[in-house]
């Protein structure tokens, strides 16, 4: 089955406290988005296409080492509006659709094939990669179908009830679509949400409401799908990195 990888990567990433785009900032003296991209290229896919948008120019030119194709988002009205943006680049595709954020730079491309894999073993449309985190907080939570790999519904923190928010299984923002149905199903998604914009989980309502198989698949290390935000945790993604030999 043919792959092309969507790599978003058009964030001011406000928290960081600096205008340099998110995924320009560096962990051991290279961007974010090198190792995001390095990633990327071990899955051997057909095409990447890169969403940029805040300082487009700059991210561009500090990606120009790699063949990728690049897609802008502006302005930025969500997840959902970002990968709406990759459409043209992808107009003829047929295959699998693997969607990568620019500043989760520690998950494997072991845990990617793992993911990949299962999604073919399901045969699903739609599948997300998930983490269990002891402490869930800001992160969307994946209601799953009691006792099963299905999901039911992905929620975005600011929209969960309080017994979403007591789950701990987190959304990781990577996903692996089917190309047609993740382009169709963008078509019909709004923006009636807590944050005006358009989810991208909102795909996945759409795909289960038409009765598409949609999954979810746990990766045992937490520590892989986290993203950065802040200072903080930038600093801690390059313990991490050290730790789990990622650098």
């Amino acid at each position: 089955m043919a792959l092309a990888i969507i790599v978003m990567a058009a964030g001011k990433g406000t928290r960081m406290q600096s205008d340099l785009p998110k995924v320009l900032h560096q962990a051991h003296k290279r961007p974010l988005i090198e190792y995001v991209l390095d990633t990327s290229y071990a899955l051997d896919p057909q095409k990447i296409v890169l969403i940029i948008g805040h300082q487009a120019e700059l991210v561009k030119a500090a990606t120009s080492r790699y063949k990728v194709s690049t897609a802008l988002q502006e302005p930025q009205l969500g997840t959902g509006h970002a990968i709406m943006q990759a459409e043209a680049e992808l107009h003829d595709f047929q295959g699998e659709v693997l969607i990568l954020s620019g500043d989760a730079p520690l998950v494997s491309h072991l845990t990617l094939k793992k993911l990949i894999a299962f999604h073919h073993t399901k045969k699903a449309v739609a599948t997300v990669l998930t983490a269990d985190m002891e402490n869930p907080a800001g992160y969307g939570r994946v209601i799953r179908q009691p006792g099963s790999d299905s999901v039911l519904k992905i929620v975005e923190q600011k929209d969960a009830t309080a017994t979403e928010l007591a789950v701990q299984e987190i959304n990781s923002g990577i996903y692996v679509f089917d190309a047609a149905i993740l382009f169709e199903a963008l078509r019909q998604i709004t923006t009636n949400n807590a944050q005006n914009e358009y989810y991208l989980t909102d795909v996945f309502s759409i795909c289960f409401k038409s009765g598409r198989p949609v999954y979810a698949f746990k990766t045992d290390n937490p520590n892989e799908i986290i993203g950065i935000n802040t200072p903080e945790q930038l600093k801690e993604a390059e313990r991490l990195m050290l730790e789990e030999k990622v650098v």
